[in-house]
């Protein structure tokens, strides 16, 4: 795949904050923001938040090692109750053996689920299920009632897990997943080589790029820091004039990610289907950016 990032070409440019994009881009980028998928956090304000979200929205709920795999299932079980579209998280790491497994595929089957995401987890207890990939060859086993699968993407590689080892699991995933969203990054031109050396390297797996929501900066460096991506921390302490743009009064936005990957995400090739925003249960902030964001995109 061959991404060029800079000034678009095509009929009908239009200028938004110094960018242009040509009518196919701008195409784009509506479907992924009119489409989103919000992530929340199974925390004690999540329902509040859930509150805010537009009518039949995608939900993703993560799991919480904190929390346990039950309360992401229950949370997940009241946004459907809500009449949202739920997707589970699955952590390989919370699953206590493959009995416990099975109980909560019944839930999920119970509950009308169709569409979940695996991984190994933070979660420092194992169980027999030690990684994303055991965990999805133990779902086929046993049978499971969703319909499309995600699994986790690394622009800017895993602390723990060489870049090597995690394309050879990302073919091996392929038999089992739909998609790969890729885990929070900042910098757009190492989302973008990532996807030209994922496809590079044989992975057909559909994109959803992951991006935060708006949220507090602070907020935003401290789990930056918790979660490994210690890349796009010192990306955003140097990239100034950036930052500045993505801010409104102390927060983050992902306009400037999504400009700065316009030519890949209207590219075929790249095969960016959905935007996975991860809100940090700042759900109205976020829903007002998207209508700001649709709105501009919208503008003659």
């Amino acid at each position: 795949m061959a991404v060029r990032l800079g000034k678009a070409r095509g009929a009908g440019p239009r200028k938004r904050r110094g960018t242009v994009f040509d009518e196919e881009q701008r195409a784009a980028l509506r479907g992924l923001v009119a489409a989103l998928k919000f992530e929340l956090i199974p925390l004690r304000n999540a329902r509040g938040s859930a509150e805010a979200l537009p009518e039949r929205s995608a939900v993703t709920v993560t799991a919480s090692p904190n929390h346990g795999i039950e309360s992401t299932i229950e949370l997940a079980e009241r946004m459907a109750a809500m009449g949202h579209e739920a997707v589970p998280h699955l952590s390989a790491h919370m699953i206590r053996d493959r009995s416990h497994l099975s109980d909560l595929l019944d839930r999920c089957r119970a509950a009308g689920f169709r569409e979940a995401f695996v991984v190994g987890g933070d979660a420092k207890d194992r169980g027999e299920l030690h990684d994303g990939l055991a965990l999805l060859r133990a779902m086929d086993e046993l049978g499971h009632p969703f319909e499309t699968i995600g699994v986790p993407g690394y622009p800017e590689g895993h602390p723990d897990i060489g870049d090597e080892r995690l394309r050879e699991v990302l073919l091996e995933k392929e038999r089992y997943a739909s998609y790969m969203a890729t885990q929070m990054c900042f910098d757009p031109d190492a989302i973008v080589r990532w996807i030209a050396e994922m496809r590079r390297q044989g992975v057909t797996l559909a994109v959803h790029l992951g991006t935060p929501g708006v949220a507090d900066i602070t907020k935003l460096m401290a789990i930056s820091a918790r979660i490994g991506v210690a890349d796009s921390a010192r990306y955003l302490k140097k990239n100034k004039r950036m930052v500045g743009r993505l801010l409104t009064p102390g927060k983050f936005g992902p306009d400037s990610l999504l400009e700065g990957m316009a030519l890949a995400i209207a590219d075929p090739s790249a095969n960016i289907e959905a935007l996975h925003v991860f809100t940090f249960n700042q759900v109205a902030a976020t829903v007002d950016w998207q209508r700001r964001m649709l709105a501009s995109l919208d503008e003659a």
